[in-house]
């Protein structure tokens, strides 16, 4: 299992390329971004699409290598966001380095910590799920961990997630919903947890209190290393991955709705509301994060387990996530890109239905 696990090791690449970006800066700051919006998409365009995966009925023990990589990502993350404060404290970065640093090492724990966060806080054991919640609230979005696993879950491809983007939505509009969305979705789910539970505000079954925590640590840890400017640097790195994260989940749902029953209640969730790619490299970059329809129809699976779609079963995304959120962020390009494919889609699943 461990030459099967390796390839996703690619990751991991981001903790050198960061610390060359802090220590020499000019061009080398540049390079985990270039590395991930160019490199990796230009392997996705140079490999064959990948269907390979482990076998689903694969007992978790034979997947330590698999785990241990999400495990080892939250001090590889931490070590990151905490060694630039303590270099633009005391090195000799200029402003415009330590902001283009922050943003670099915030694209590292959007698009790889949030991702390995993802996968940690589908498991049922309270060990990953608190590393989850680390990862998260390192990024002042802690509340996501809660909402993702109860709300999103619940009610993808539906009006009431606010994670899933409306036909003809631009990453624009969508933004402003999602963010508010999120929170307030998360807070309602804690809020009837507790009911059911009998429990207050105060109780130690309230998420947000661990959230707060978490998050004041952090802050707190910033303050002490960098001052003000430890703080900023904190702050620009999580609203570079929130708004990361926010843009993955644009393009995994986009337009994709679920049929509503006679009797008021939504269709089971079926690999053809997810949008899925098999670009290989990208799915390795982010643990097999791309093939999302599979996630969704059974979510208990973990990464790689995970299997990729043909057309016939699920819509297929003409590329892989790095190039699909640049792509978001033209909205006139982007909807000549998924616009045809949105209206086959709807021939294909709900011909009678639904008009782009």
């Amino acid at each position: 299992m461990l030459l099967n696990a390796a390839p996703f090791a690619i990751s991991f690449l981001f903790l050198p390329f960061a610390a060359l970006g802090a220590w020499l800066g000019g061009f080398w700051i540049f390079l985990a971004p270039v590395s991930a919006f160019v490199l990796v998409p230009a392997l996705d365009c140079a490999m064959k699409l990948n269907e390979a995966r482990l076998p689903s009925d694969t007992d978790v023990s034979q997947l330590y290598w698999h785990r241990l990589l999400t495990w080892l990502w939250v001090p590889v993350q931490l070590t990151m966001i905490f060694g630039l404060i303590w270099i633009a404290t005391f090195g000799h970065l200029a402003w415009w380095e330590i902001v283009a640093m922050a943003t670099a090492v915030g694209i590292s724990s959007g698009g790889i910590g949030i991702t390995y966060a993802h996968e940690l806080a589908h498991q049922q054991n309270k060990f990953e799920r608190s590393l989850s919640e680390v990862l998260m609230c390192s990024t002042f979005y802690g509340h996501w961990c809660l909402e993702h696993v109860y709300g999103h879950h619940i009610n993808v491809a539906t009006p009431e997630d606010p994670a899933t983007a409306r036909a003809g939505e631009t990453i624009y509009q969508f933004l402003p919903r999602v963010l508010i969305g999120t929170v307030v979705s998360a807070w309602h789910i804690q809020r009837d947890q507790l009911k059911r539970r009998e429990a207050g505000f105060f109780s130690r079954h309230n998420a947000f209190l661990r959230y707060a925590g978490w998050t004041f640590l952090f802050v707190s840890l910033a303050a002490i290393i960098g001052g003000w400017m430890g703080i900023m640097i904190l702050s620009i790195q999580s609203i570079v991955a929130v708004l990361l994260l926010e843009l993955v989940d644009y393009v995994e749902h986009y337009g994709l709705m679920r049929r509503r029953r006679d009797n008021g209640k939504y269709e089971p969730t079926q690999p053809h509301h997810s949008w899925n790619s098999g670009h290989q490299a990208s799915n390795w970059l982010l643990i097999n994060l791309q093939r999302h329809s599979d996630h969704h129809y059974k979510p208990r699976k973990r990464f790689p387990t995970l299997q990729s779609y043909p057309t016939t079963e699920a819509p297929q995304l003409p590329y892989g996530y790095p190039w699909m959120v640049l792509l978001a962020l033209i909205p006139p390009l982007y909807f000549k890109i998924m616009q045809p494919r949105l209206a086959a889609w709807q021939t294909q699943f709900y011909p009678e239905e639904v008009t782009v």
